[in-house]
């Protein structure tokens, strides 16, 4: 199995990138075929740094880039001015059929421009989705579209539904998942034109539609994919971070107080390490890109060693998932 992993993308690059792709070698190599790691990026800059780091470099090769593809820049560089940077070199091995998955926590916009137009999508697949594993009560459930199409047809939403019900059943284990339809009301009336197409054309897909969802539904794991556009998927994604973010910040408020909570936590520290553990996103490791023929995996722009190598194990998990999405998006062709 050979990941490319783009060196240079996110915050803590390349250190964090590299002991993540050190650790992922270590990790899950024992259950299978060795994974092999390509990263791509300044040569002699990861080769500094894997020696200052004092971490093994085996069954790690490195691609020399020229540059990075920063958020500022234009999407569409990755096609021309930034096709020789870190990620427009990892695509280029994907698209060659030299690596078998790639992973990066560079720019969003500029991985989905890559990945559709270099890597290219599945067949019949109208545009690919950006689909986060969220944290709720009882398990994760998957968001999509998470901000990859700010505008999108009802069409494209059942797509959507029927991507991340394959994924969330053979990569998350979840039998029968329970696709919803995110909007204001859990009444089949609601919503704007969009939502009631698309409400009409998941009914016909082959998944197991449960209706229209509220934006507490799905944290209540009342289903397992959540479907919505772009716009609203990426304001509802980062209203749920601002939350858990609000959430930890109090509860440290709240046990270091005074001497009391102090003990409470104390008390209770196993419980709250868990539930910290539950909304950590470095636990999931990136969102993956559904629809492309190849995984692609987009990794929070903040990752570090443990959310790299849980992103680079998603894309190999992805890999044994990306026939039946095809198959599925076929069945659904069929269907209407």
């Amino acid at each position: 199995m050979k990941i490319a992993l783009d060196a240079f993308g996110g915050d803590n690059a390349p250190d964090e990138v590299i002991k993540g792709a050190v650790s992922a070698i270590a990790d899950f190599a024992a259950g299978g075929s060795p994974v092999e790691i390509i990263l791509t990026g300044d040569e002699n800059t990861i080769k500094s740094r894997i020696s200052a780091l004092g971490v093994s470099d085996k069954n790690i090769t490195i691609v020399n880039a020229d540059g990075v593809i920063k958020i500022e820049d234009d999407p569409m560089s990755i096609r021309t001015t930034k096709k020789e940077s870190s990620m427009g070199k990892a695509f280029a091995l994907v698209a060659s059929g030299e690596v078998d998955a790639f992973v990066s926590a560079g720019s969003t916009a500029a991985l989905v421009v890559g990945a559709t137009m270099l890597v290219g999508r599945m067949k019949g697949v109208k545009r690919p989705a950006l689909a986060p594993l969220m944290p709720g009560i009882n398990g994760f459930y998957m968001l999509l579209d998470g901000g990859a199409n700010m505008e999108c047809r009802a069409d494209m939403l059942a797509q959507f539904g029927v991507m991340g019900s394959i994924f969330m059943q053979k990569i998350m284990g979840v039998e029968n998942p329970r696709v919803g339809l995110l909007n204001v009301g859990s009444e089949r009336e609601k919503g704007r034109e969009l939502e009631m197409k698309a409400y009409e054309a998941l009914q016909n897909a082959p998944v197991n539609f449960v209706g229209n969802v509220e934006g507490r539904d799905p944290i209540a794991n009342l289903c397992d994919v959540a479907v919505t556009d772009g716009f609203t998927g990426n304001i509802y994604l980062k209203a749920v971070e601002g939350m858990g973010g609000f959430m930890k910040a109090s509860l440290r408020e709240i046990f270091s107080a005074n001497a009391g909570s102090k003990v409470g936590y104390l008390l209770s520290k196993k419980g709250v390490k868990a539930l910290s553990k539950k909304t950590d996103y470095r636990e999931v490791g990136g969102s993956p890109l559904l629809g492309i023929k190849k995984p692609v995996i987009k990794a929070h722009g903040s990752s570090d060693e443990r959310a790299f190598k849980n992103a680079i194990g998603q894309a190999i998990n992805f890999c044994g998932a990306i026939g039946e999405i095809e198959a599925g998006i076929a069945a659904l062709k069929e269907e209407n």
